[in-house]
């Protein structure tokens, strides 16, 4: 018997456990969770120089996933331990870009550890972490909608409205003196209901290989409201 192809889903958010001297970084797809990374902290927790070093390691860790357009941050850190809160501190006084504009992150704290494949299974299982998905992600659909609508009102048109439109752009964004694509946006229920699933998965594989950011929305959230009625699928050029 052929084995079924392995599934990962679409990206959901960033799972980030930090311990006492390292952090794990997990990207959680809607039907796994992945490990993405290992950072080491070079010193004691007491050595203020190790720990800004070991948190600017994280941020540039961060980067490139953010980057893919995956914008909810989950932190884990072990009850009774301030590793998250540290962090998030970290964040607030050195990287102000990350909470502010169309783009911005949202980071939520929960308690656990999330440096294992166990501890993972366990801890995205949780009713704590299901509502901080639930929390973070609607705040990412709010500043999603936010930035559709800046799109829609440009003076120019920089948003395309079907699949067609959206091969179109996303195929030939490299060609010069054009808008270029920057998100790949539709619903759950159109990825679910379309009958061109081969076609839309192979335009959202080409669009993550080229660095266009690309999300799967919630049809009940503010951004999922207004996808459905563009049409349940767009892509917004810049």
């Amino acid at each position: 018997m052929t084995p079924k192809p392995y599934r990962r889903g679409y990206p959901v958010a960033v799972l980030m456990g930090v311990e006492q001297s390292q952090a794990a970084i997990w990207k959680i797809y809607s039907q796994v969770a992945k490990p993405d990374a290992n950072i080491h902290l070079e010193g004691p927790r007491s050595d203020s120089k190790a720990l800004y070093s070991f948190h600017e390691a994280i941020i540039n860790t961060l980067r490139p996933i953010l980057k893919e357009g995956v914008k909810s941050i989950i932190v884990a850190a072990p009850q009774k331990t301030s590793y998250s809160q540290e962090f998030l501190n970290h964040v607030k006084g050195h990287h102000q870009c990350l909470f502010q504009g169309a783009n911005k992150a949202t980071f939520k704290q929960i308690v656990g550890s999330a440096v294992t494949h166990a501890q993972v299974s366990s801890i995205t299982s949780s009713n704590e972490f299901k509502q901080s998905i639930s929390d973070s992600t609607f705040e990412e659909a709010e500043n999603l909608r936010e930035l559709i609508e800046k799109r829609l009102n440009a003076p120019e048109s920089l948003v395309m409205f079907s699949l067609e439109e959206a091969e179109d752009a996303i195929y030939s964004h490299e060609t010069s003196g054009k808008p270029q694509p920057e998100y790949l946006l539709l619903t759950d229920n159109y990825l679910a209901g379309d009958k061109r699933k081969a076609r839309l998965n192979r335009l959202m594989q080409i669009a993550q290989n080229k660095k266009i950011k690309t999300r799967i929305v919630n049809k009940e959230s503010t951004a999922g409201a207004r996808l459905n009625q563009l049409g349940g699928i767009v892509c917004l050029l810049k």
